[in-house]
């Protein structure tokens, strides 16, 4: 398997080496990207593409915020503005943004048929690649092992499994005097997280993807209701009632103060977990995400993407970046120097990888049973779909309206949007 890892990376970074030299003088190119934890790495790859190719690259930090960027690329783009030549996008923004990016399916064949298939299809807008992953993002269950051992309880399989499990040690432990100790922590705030969230309930029931691929809308049936009719139950029970206002971080707060048996959470959470000063430091583990009885574990998928302008001055030149930053060895500097999750399927068995992120090879199950939101089907609609469906979702939780109620008029807001076809 590694020479076999080592063979594409050899591959990948030669393509690349061989695509930038193609120009016949340097250019000058510009990137754009949020300002983060991959900014040093980042800098250091763009000084090796510029040392091997002659050319010069700037960086364009963006906000953090991701509806900020989101409107930032739009007014440029649809200014044709010719100062960006590349886009670090999210995983849903392909349709919205697929009239302003250059196909790379020719371009990237070579790289593109490395990645897990999933994530190609996720940039994939009526056989256009609109972008190149970089790296990708799946959520995961972490759960207390000190705990399950404590009380000699098995990693949940299932929905049910994980609320007799949170049940039992609760009553145990609060019986012992643990009152803060809360059962399972999520994304339960009215926003993009909770459309993951409320995906992955659905979809492990068999209760389809909101939207399917057809652009049909199904979220209206009983497996979705039933889904949602148990995340219902959680809260007040194995789950706080400020869960309705949590978002990724406030859920992490709770877990990493040793305050929850169970949490749903992207990786990024877990080596923040293992640090030095975390309280549940070697006290936990990661698997999939739970399914219904009769279902199968889905995790939303998420990540980021280069994308070419087609306003670009220099757009062969730009494709050679986006190639030689998406390359199977910078996937693995990436993984291994900020600890962030591949899109090439075989950089999961590199043993650098794991030597340097034990973690990373365990979230492989985890990518491969990713389920993209509907962003393809709903096109430039997108947005507006989220937001329905979060609302729905969050008011069901809250109480506000049952299941049955709040998912009959979500169809039929979706169907409004809709009308005769997505657009």
């Amino acid at each position: 398997m590694q020479r076999l890892v080592d063979l594409a990376l050899a591959a990948g970074f030669t393509s690349c080496l061989a695509a930038a030299g193609g120009s016949a003088q340097a250019a000058d190119l510009a990137i754009a990207v949020s300002a983060g934890a991959d900014m040093v790495n980042l800098r250091a790859q763009l000084d090796t593409f510029e040392s091997q190719t002659g050319n010069h690259v700037s960086v364009v930090e963006m906000p953090s915020s991701s509806t900020e960027q989101f409107g930032q690329y739009r007014l440029w783009l649809a200014a044709g503005n010719p100062d960006v030549d590349v886009y670090r996008t999210d995983v849903i923004w392909a349709p919205q943004l697929v009239e302003y990016f250059v196909d790379l399916s020719d371009a990237a064949a070579d790289i593109a048929g490395q990645n897990i298939p999933s994530i190609i299809e996720s940039q994939t807008v009526d056989g256009k690649l609109v972008a190149l992953p970089l790296y990708t993002d799946a959520p995961a269950l972490y759960y207390r092992t000190d705990l399950l051992e404590k009380y000699g309880a098995e990693p949940p399989e299932t929905w049910k499994d994980l609320e007799d499990t949170a049940t039992m040690i609760l009553e145990k432990e609060r019986a012992a005097g643990n009152a803060s100790l809360n059962g399972f922590v999520f994304q339960g705030a009215p926003y993009e997280g909770l459309t993951c969230n409320g995906l992955e309930w659905v979809a492990s029931h068999g209760g389809g993807h909101i939207v399917e691929a057809d652009g049909e809308i199904t979220v209206n049936n009983p497996k979705a209701v039933a889904a949602l009719g148990q995340a219902k139950s959680w809260i007040g029970t194995i789950a706080p009632q400020g869960v309705l206002t949590y978002m990724e971080e406030e859920a992490r707060g709770v877990w990493q103060t040793g305050n929850a048996i169970f949490m749903r959470n992207w990786p990024y959470a877990y080596s923040l977990s293992e640090g030095a000063d975390s309280p549940v430091s070697g006290k936990f583990a990661v698997k999939t995400l739970p399914s219904a009885e009769d279902g199968e574990a889905a995790g939303a998928l998420g990540g980021w993407n280069l994308a070419v302008s087609k306003f670009s001055r220099s757009p062969d030149d730009a494709i050679a970046l986006v190639k030689f930053l998406a390359s199977p060895e910078n996937q693995k500097k990436n993984a291994i120097d900020g600890s962030f999750l591949p899109t090439i399927a075989a950089l999961y068995d590199d043993p650098d990888i794991a030597k340097a992120h034990p973690f990373i090879p365990q979230w492989k199950e985890v990518m491969f049973n990713a389920v993209p939101r509907p962003t393809a089907p709903t096109k430039k609609q997108y947005n507006e779909v989220s937001k329905d469906f979060w609302t729905a979702v969050n008011e069901t939780l809250a109480g506000r309206g049952s299941a049955e109620d709040n998912l009959k008029r979500l169809e039929t807001q979706l169907r409004r949007l809709k009308r005769s076809a997505w657009e």
